[in-house]
């Protein structure tokens, strides 16, 4: 019996005696092998020519062989019929392990390789960041203060005449979340340490939670003496103090009072102004007790110590805000979290300007005197347009009031030379007011109220206004001369008054505010300005608007929330209206 023929060894199988179906007619071009999936592109472009066409460089596999079957490898994909180079017409094949190809795979892999290693870390990240977010700091390198559990705040206390004095260390248990304040030795702290301290709270960390979440790394607080407050009772259990540092000037504190007042109204907290480090006397020097018109839920409970104060997280139990630090908790998330998200453009902004309008109409109330000098300015400013009137047989009982703002103010437009509104601007915008507002009076010139801190734009305006004006440097009564502003202010060199100096010139500004705004009329009857000729680079113009009101200021808005050019009695020269919103209600610093 013959014996069987051997079975054909792999290495010498010809692709050329079994050809595969081709997907497409061009079987015979590269582009159809590559369609087929499993072929090649030879590695080496030089011998590109050799394989074109060539039957032996197509796949010699079955379609469906996996990858990793020694059926489909790297060694087979590239055989290809030959000639014999001792001419004998046998087979000659490359060498299966060129050092190309493991160039080639491992270059081919590294993508995948690095992705992989990248996702890994990014998950590992993830999950910390849920789990342990304080760990994920020190990960990032963030330098958020977590003191140790060990570590214990400094208690000492300091009363307003800036006084320090040591007071032991209680037994009290910190945890992960305690805010340490045991570097300092003088309490409340200054407004640039407050400032100091939020910067380390927000540094490589950005919270998108809600306005008023906790903090992702937890209930963040100094200790408390909860004892002490139980024993006498008459310390609040919440509040939110507004702190006066003497860094800006006194409108620009009026306008951030205004939304710190509101926020405790809010959240039912009690409200505080703290005056240890302010350079225009006390609170009381100018304004009534925030008690009477805000008393809050727990009325005639004491501050808290000073010591427990916290400028952030705005959560902390007794948060204090001031000029420096408001730029962490009134910028976009408070206009996220309180503008009117289904307005547009300012009407957007209604609900902050209702409560600033609030705050300042029944909380922030000039005191006894100043509400006095207040009137004595009213009286004497309609007495001044009667007279005017009766000289010239007119009969407007109104006036346009205009803030000219020198000093170290600059503009928000770069559009002025030195950033400075020159006069003309500001006395050609009242005329135009006047004529747009009252077209069948328009060839009178209006009675205007000047209000400036500089002597020399008194100066300007009285040769360059073709009308009537008043101002305090106007004033007849002794008790209002004084008032007017002595110099242009600048605020680094505003300490160099005396104390006396400085609080008769804040008064000099409360009412200046009150007559360009229309701000705490004492009666119904007294005259408010028709209309307010400003610059919003000055927060005077920014409360302006407020004293109007909504309506008078910006007109009959429609749902677009454009401001009624025909009827506005606000007007900004500064901005010209170029800039969305139109009316900001503070400034961050």
């Amino acid at each position: 019996m013959p014996r069987p023929r051997p079975l054909a060894s792999t290495a010498s199988y010809r692709i050329s005696d079994q050809q595969l179906t081709p997907r497409t007619p061009h079987s015979g071009s590269r582009t159809s092998r590559l369609e087929q999936g499993f072929s090649k592109i030879p590695l080496s472009e030089a011998n590109e020519a050799e394989y074109d066409d060539d039957p032996g460089a197509l796949q010699s596999a079955p379609l469906l062989a996996s990858s990793s079957t020694a059926r489909f490898s790297a060694h087979s994909a590239r055989a290809r019929a030959a000639p014999d180079t001792n001419g004998k017409g046998g087979e000659a094949r490359r060498p299966l392990h060129h050092p190309m190809q493991f160039i080639y795979h491992a270059v081919s892999r590294l993508p995948l390789a690095v992705g992989i290693f990248l996702s890994g870390i990014l998950l590992f990240l993830i999950v910390v960041s849920f789990t342990r977010p304080e760990a994920l700091h020190k990960y990032v390198g963030a330098k958020a203060p977590i003191p140790s559990a060990s570590s214990s705040p400094s208690t000492t206390l300091a009363s307003n005449s800036k006084s320090s004095s040591s007071h032991p260390h209680k037994p009290m248990k910190a945890d992960a979340h305690t805010i340490s304040y045991e570097n300092y030795t003088t309490f409340p702290l200054h407004p640039n340490e407050y400032l100091r301290e939020c910067a380390k709270q927000h540094q490589g960390y950005m919270s998108h939670g809600e306005y008023w979440d906790i903090s992702p790394m937890g209930d963040m607080d100094v200790l408390h003496d909860d004892e002490n407050v139980k024993g006498t009772g008459k310390v609040c259990s919440s509040t939110i103090t507004y702190m006066l540092g003497g860094t800006v000037g006194l409108s620009a504190d009026l306008a951030l009072i205004a939304q710190a007042a509101a926020l405790a109204h809010e959240r039912n907290r009690t409200f505080f102004v703290d005056d240890t480090y302010w350079n225009r006397g006390k609170w009381l020097d100018h304004f009534e007790d925030l008690g009477k018109g805000q008393p809050g839920p727990e009325p005639g409970c004491r501050p808290p110590p000073p010591e427990e104060l916290v400028a952030c997280p705005r959560t902390s139990r007794h948060w204090v805000i001031n000029a420096w630090t408001a730029k962490f908790h009134l910028g976009p998330p408070f206009s996220d979290h309180y503008e009117n998200p289904y307005g547009h453009l300012l009407n957007r902004l209604k609900p902050i300007f209702d409560t600033s309008g609030q705050s300042l109409k029944s909380v922030i109330i000039p005191n006894k005197w100043n509400t006095e000098l207040i009137h004595l300015a009213r009286k004497e400013l309609s007495a001044f347009i009667q007279e005017v009137n009766e000289r010239d047989n007119t009969a407007s009982p109104v006036y346009v009031a205009t803030h000219i703002r020198r000093g170290d103010r600059k503009t928000l437009s770069y559009s002025f030379p030195d950033r400075k509104i020159p006069t003309q601007d500001y006395s050609d915008a009242v005329a135009s007011t006047w004529t747009r507002l009252h077209p069948n009076s328009a060839s009178q010139t209006p009675v205007v109220y000047l209000a400036t801190d500089s002597p020399a734009v008194y100066d300007e305006f009285s040769q360059l206004y073709q009308g009537e004006f008043f101002s305090l440097f106007d004033a007849s009564d002794p008790r209002l001369r004084p008032l007017a502003s002595p110099g242009e202010y600048f605020q680094k060199t505003f300490n160099e008054l005396d104390v006396h100096e400085r609080i008769t010139a804040t008064r000099g500004m409360i009412v200046d505010l009150a007559i360009v705004s229309g701000l705490w009329p004492a009666e119904d009857t007294e005259i408010v300005p028709d209309a307010v000729v400003c610059a919003l680079s000055s927060t005077v113009c920014r409360l302006s608007a407020i004293g109007l009101g909504w309506v008078k200021s910006f007109g009959e808005m429609d749902a677009t929330g454009d401001v009624d050019e025909k009827n506005k009695h606000w007007i900004d020269i500064d901005q010209k209206g170029k800039v969305i919103p139109v009316w900001e209600p503070f400034e961050l610093f």
